[in-house]
């Protein structure tokens, strides 16, 4: 009945009216942050529901027909977002360790309730039956995440909130916002104002082609995120992918410029100069504004893609490389990586890296995200390096659905469909116990060169991202195709009236 599917699920006889008359019990003694209970409260006085449910204070017993939150104490540090959540004829108990736990159980809770949108011809529902059933659930990966490019094209404060919405309600814990690239510097950085006011803007005049988050959206977003228990990942992509940085400022590059903000789409040879001490300085002053603003453990540094051309060229580089007795251009990239980790290490970050960066010298104790396929995040789990697992073969939501002509999507790539994202395993067979263990989980990449609006986004992620969700939660001894189908279907009445969804959703 839940996506992802819950470990244990066990339905009983009847059902719980929930109506104005029931209450969100929230225990005086702090056990349960009322917090919690106002997302809750929020969600069902919204539409499709006008359901808004007062917050109760109580000691003891639960006031009758209430949806009582209690968090449970544990002697455990690693308890994670496991949940419960009971729904009697009487009324409804989510029980967890942690905020993160209350909160996934509220989800699930709530998709009970969207369930039976398609079964209610009405556009304002004041009661809802939700049937009697005892849920026990936790996730198997730790890093569950989507990913959304904002550089391409630029999303709006609102959509971003609605993207999170879609992250929380199918128990996504991880947004991978990808800010920064040849189109546009999306993040405003007050040391380096030029980045926005020339690196935001393309001369194509296309609506979504230019705009920039002040550090107020960006804090926005981050306490939307939070009260979803959503980790914020920033990417500012280096050295590479860095023309809208050299349109801002020329002398960053090996050239000297000019430059324009790139209206196309591709590899561009113009990358930073790392034989350029100010590159380091600009660099440095930037990220210590990054780490400032963004409160994840985590930012990602790209390191994808870059051509090394101008560098083979350019005397800076050639000292720089001579300087530092490295073998060649490859190295260059490396000495800059490096460079950039230690840094972060002095902002108590840890730094996230496209799968090239292996092939470099990942530096120990940072992340890489596997998109080039499953070898290279193989290679890394076996080396120690923690791991996301991202290949584009199962995850690139970007890829259309279908090999329909009329199919929305990457042209030049093979289609993924909804079962192929599901038959997706993020840890290879290959792989053995010790090295599994450095698997932190799994992502898909949401890159937005032919999403120019977000009604496209979601069109392109609906209902993939369902499928995902349920790789990256449930144990994959319990992932069942035709019973997800099943659940899919219940829940599709209510996102085809509220989202853009890609027909797949009636078929495979």
């Amino acid at each position: 009945m839940i996506i992802p599917n819950p470990s244990t699920t066990k339905p009983s006889a009847g059902s719980f009216a929930l109506n104005r008359e029931c209450v969100i019990g929230v225990m005086d003694d702090g056990n349960a942050e009322a917090r919690v209970g106002e997302y809750l409260h929020g969600l069902f006085a919204q539409s499709p529901f006008e359901i808004p449910l007062d917050i109760t204070h109580f000691a003891g017993d639960a006031p009758n027909r209430s949806i009582r939150l209690l968090k449970k104490p544990s002697d455990h540090a690693d308890i994670g977002e496991q949940h419960e959540l009971a729904v009697t004829t009487d009324g409804i108990t989510i029980s967890a360790h942690n905020d993160a736990g209350l909160t996934r159980g509220i989800q699930s809770l709530y998709q009970l309730a969207l369930q039976q949108v398609g079964l209610i011809d009405s556009t304002s529902i004041k009661e809802i039956r939700i049937p009697a059933i005892q849920v026990t659930d936790k996730p198997r990966f730790g890093w569950r995440g989507m990913h959304l490019d904002v550089s391409r094209h630029f999303f709006p404060v609102n959509d971003i909130k609605r993207y999170l919405d879609l992250l929380a309600l199918f128990k996504f814990n991880v947004f991978h916002w990808h800010l920064t690239d040849d189109q546009g510097w999306r993040v405003q950085i007050d040391a380096f104002a030029k980045l926005t006011e020339i690196g935001a803007k393309r001369a194509d005049n296309k609506p979504s082609g230019s705009g920039f988050y002040t550090k107020k959206d960006i804090r926005e977003v981050i306490e939307y995120a939070k009260l979803r228990h959503i980790e914020v990942i920033p990417e500012i992509d280096l050295p590479g992918h860095t023309q809208a940085v050299l349109a801002a400022y020329p002398e960053l590059s090996c050239t000297g410029g000019p430059f324009d903000v790139s209206q196309t789409s591709g590899i561009h040879k113009d990358v930073l100069c790392v034989g350029n001490e100010d590159t380091f300085k600009f660099v440095t002053g930037m990220l210590d504004e990054i780490a400032e603003l963004f409160e994840s453990q985590y930012i990602h540094l790209g390191g994808d893609e870059c051509p090394t051309d101008r560098w083979k060229e350019c005397k800076k580089c050639q000292k720089r490389m001579a300087d530092e007795k490295l073998k060649d251009e490859t190295g260059l990239q490396g000495y800059f990586t490096t460079r950039m980790v230690q840094h972060l290490e002095k902002l108590n970050r840890v730094g996230v890296f496209w799968d090239e960066v292996l092939e470099l010298g990942l530096p120990a104790g940072n992340v890489l995200m596997s998109w080039r396929g499953m070898d290279h995040g193989i290679n890394a789990a076996k080396q120690g390096h923690r791991v996301v697992m991202s290949p584009h073969s199962h995850c690139y939501f970007d890829f259309k659905h279908s090999k329909d002509p009329s199919d929305h999507g990457a042209t030049w790539a093979d289609p993924i469909s909804l079962k192929e994202v599901y038959d997706f395993e993020p840890i290879p067979a290959i792989l053995d116990a010790k090295a599994a263990k450095n698997v932190l989980g799994g992502q898909a990449n949401v890159w937005t060169e032919r999403m120019p609006d977000f009604a496209t986004v979601e069109s392109m992620i609906l209902p993939r991202m369902c499928a995902l969700s349920e790789v990256l939660w449930s144990d994959a001894k319990d992932r069942n195709w035709p019973d997800f189908r099943k659940r899919l279907a219940a829940l599709t009445p209510w996102l085809e009236k509220n989202h853009n969804v890609h027909k797949c959703i009636h078929g495979d």
